[in-house]
């Protein structure tokens, strides 16, 4: 696990450019201060550092790439890692008040190579061929970034230990979850049937009429696999579109189109999209292992969610706006880049010249 709070989606807005050189205080959590210099020192590695900022994007998408100006990173980045750091000290504070948790040299050890594996595993999932491996990458990182990455995961990892609705990801438990929800992980064959929604009407009648889905997509697809009797393809749990897949065909019967279209753009136009599941197969465990290790990390990031909220409430943050705004998201507290003024010049001055001009008395 990337720390608690990396497997949580955060809305991060803005795409500004924050200079890292210059004077600020940095940010604070609850007293214990990450200094201003740290702070662009890490992200000029992560920035600079190609090894690095490969591995930190796969784990947390957005942008940490450099800025417009000399020595600078793009305001959604230095918002991002601003964000991470500040949660990641407020759970380490949490652990060690509430549990009087202070991780040992071999809970640093095991958190390292949690680290690295889950690395690995965000590259892997977004196809992404980093420049070197996660070990190098942290090696990379300066002595006091790296040191905060590790105790920051081996504190997570203790905290969502303690959490009862939490599965712990070692192989054993990964396999047992495998063995209680086999069928969730099959791998998944589809046709489809692609139509102008102006068709939906009768593609519905045809099919209750008792039309194959064979039939139907010769008849109403548009796609060119009407050629194939709509055979599209078969997922498997490492195919990166593979829990879509499994989304849209969870409630289907086999060889039946999906009683409602999804509505999709396809050649600058607004298509209907109707999947058929038409074969399930089991997918052995080595297959499903990646997917089954996704929905654990995503099962107990929505168990953690709560007492992550309550940790970031409870904080004291300060933020210099160097870095980022801390504020009130949708999903609690978090750092955002703040918006900016438009970076294109008016097209029109009509929008400026119309109004009657002040009159001062």
């Amino acid at each position: 696990m990337r720390r608690l709070v990396t497997l949580l989606v955060v809305a991060l807005l803005g795409a500004t450019v924050f200079g890292l050189s210059g004077r600020s205080s940095g940010l604070s959590v609850s007293g214990t201060r990450v200094p201003a210099t740290t702070l662009r020192a890490e992200l000029a590695a992560i920035s600079g550092t190609p090894t690095i900022q490969c591995y930190v994007t796969a784990l947390d998408p957005v942008s940490f790439n450099a800025g417009a100006g000399g020595s600078s990173i793009l305001a959604t980045g230095a918002s991002a890692w601003s964000n991470l750091r500040i949660e990641g000290l407020a759970i380490s504070q949490y652990v060690e008040r509430r549990f009087h948790y202070v991780p040992s040299a071999h809970d640093l050890a095991q958190a390292q190579y949690a680290l690295e594996s889950e690395m690995a595993q965000a590259a892997k999932t977004k196809n992404y061929t980093c420049p070197g491996s996660p070990g190098q990458a942290l090696a990379a990182m300066p002595a006091e970034m790296r040191a905060a990455e590790v105790r920051d995961q081996a504190t997570s990892i203790y905290l969502l230990s303690k959490l009862n609705a939490t599965i712990p990801l070692t192989p054993a438990s990964l396999q047992t979850y495998y063995a209680s929800h086999t069928t969730q992980y099959d791998t998944i064959c589809v046709s489809i049937a692609l139509m102008a929604p102006t068709s939906v009407s009768a593609f519905e009648a045809a099919r209750n009429a008792g039309a194959s889905i064979a039939q139907l997509a010769a008849q109403f697809s548009v796609d060119p696999s009407k050629a194939k009797a709509g055979a599209y393809g078969c997922y498997s749990p490492t195919n990166s579109a593979y829990s879509g897949v499994r989304t849209d065909t969870a409630s289907t019967p086999l060889n039946t189109f999906a009683k409602s279209p999804q509505y999709i753009s396809y050649n600058n136009g607004t298509y209907a999209l109707f999947v058929a599941p038409t074969r399930r197969t089991t997918t052995p465990f080595a297959g499903a292992e990646t997917a089954v290790l996704r929905d654990l990390q995503t099962q107990n990031a929505n168990s953690a969610g709560t007492v992550k909220q309550e940790i970031l409430y409870a904080a004291a943050v300060t933020v210099d706006p160097a870095f980022g705004r801390w504020g009130l998201s949708s999903s609690g507290p978090s750092v955002f880049a703040p918006a900016t003024p438009a970076t294109a010049d008016v097209t029109s001055l009509s929008a400026l010249t119309s109004a009657a001009p002040a009159s001062y008395k």
